[in-house]
């Protein structure tokens, strides 16, 4: 991945109730990255304690065992994400809970991107607009 190819590259922090993971929202994940539409830069998964203490894995490792599980995940490690960001994910959510989070490319964007900056373009800025906001707003319209 170069800086001319590169789309735009967004992160995730899902709270998880442990109780109730049962694979489908990593279902999805794969079929995405399967499909092309993101790649996974860096995928961890926190175990927070009740005590608030952490254990960090690999997304490779779902179960915890130290052995590879998603290999479509395998070496899936950027530098983006650092021991700090985890600690921080890992404090906002309730004990008894799992944090996952995910930085990732979206690929699709790759030959826009491309082809704009090709033709001399620069991107000056990016966003995200919170899901709740667009709902307000969906919600606005209907009314």
């Amino acid at each position: 991945m170069t800086e001319l190819d590169a789309g735009p590259i967004d992160y995730l922090a899902i709270e998880i109730p442990t109780q109730k993971m049962n694979g489908e929202g990593l279902a999805a994940l794969v079929d995405l990255t399967d499909r092309g539409i993101i790649r996974i830069l860096d995928a961890v998964v926190a175990l927070v304690d009740e005590d608030g203490s952490f254990t960090a894995v690999e997304l490779t490792d779902v179960d915890g065992d130290g052995e590879l599980d998603l290999v479509v995940f395998e070496g899936v490690r950027s530098g983006l994400l650092d021991d700090d960001d985890i600690a921080e994910a890992a404090g906002l959510i309730e004990p008894g809970n799992a944090v996952a989070l995910i930085v990732y490319e979206n690929t699709w964007a790759e030959p826009f991107v491309t082809a704009m900056r090709k033709n001399g373009a620069e991107f000056i800025a990016s966003g995200r607009i919170p899901a709740e906001t667009v709902n307000e707003a969906l919600s606005a319209l209907n009314s």
